[in-house]
């Protein structure tokens, strides 16, 4: 299982402003940046390589990779390409950058939902951001919720987990049938299933 990173890699709700993330690079990688946004900005043949570089160039690169997308705006068949045919870096790159895109639900909810599917606890946490809040149907999301807790993704990560779990009877059932099972076998209940549970239990 791949472990959830702390700081930039895998920070939700989009990308740093230019300037902030170029503050944090050196002469070159500011240089190259620059450059890869003009390019993805003109549509250039050559941004989607600079998509796929910027890990070498610019370190921790979601903030960067975010930025090239909003700068190009790929429609929906390029940028489903660009996660199907991605690293898990730049899949989470382009779940990052779904809701600054403004990306219709009909093109960003299924690669959502599949980031959802795997064991990657990097690509859970991108996945379940501020798009994944407004766009999820709420049988996905509250599996996704539950996910959570099996892989220990820390339901902080959750965009608007307070709002779509008040009064969520059905979450509060999915988590109490999951809390029984771990003490059946012994074992503990995360600190975060009380914390969400205690939320359904909050009046609408």
């Amino acid at each position: 299982m791949t472990a959830v990173h702390a700081g930039p890699d895998t920070g939700q709700g989009g990308a740093a402003r230019p300037e902030t993330l170029a503050a944090g690079l050196d002469e070159d990688a500011r240089r190259w940046l620059e450059q890869a946004r003009a390019e993805a900005a003109a549509q250039a043949p050559g941004w989607e390589p600079r998509f796929a570089e910027a890990g070498r160039r610019c370190g921790p690169a979601d903030d960067a990779r975010v930025l090239l997308l909003t700068a190009a705006r790929p429609d929906p068949a390029d940028l489903t390409r660009l996660y199907r045919q991605g690293t898990a870096a730049e899949r989470r790159a382009v779940l990052l950058a779904l809701p600054l895109l403004e990306t219709d639900p009909a093109h960003g909810v299924p690669l959502v939902e599949d980031a959802l599917r795997t064991n990657d606890t990097s690509l859970l946490a991108a996945a379940l951001g501020d798009y994944a809040a407004r766009h999820l149907q709420a049988h996905t999301w509250r599996h996704a919720v539950l996910k959570c807790l099996f892989t220990g993704v820390p339901v902080s990560r959750v965009a608007g987990l307070a709002s779509r779990s008040r009064g969520d009877g059905e979450l509060a059932r999915m988590l109490r049938a999951y809390a029984a099972e771990r003490t059946a076998a012994g074992r503990a209940v995360p600190d975060d299933l009380h914390h969400v549970l205690a939320l359904t239990e909050e009046e609408r």
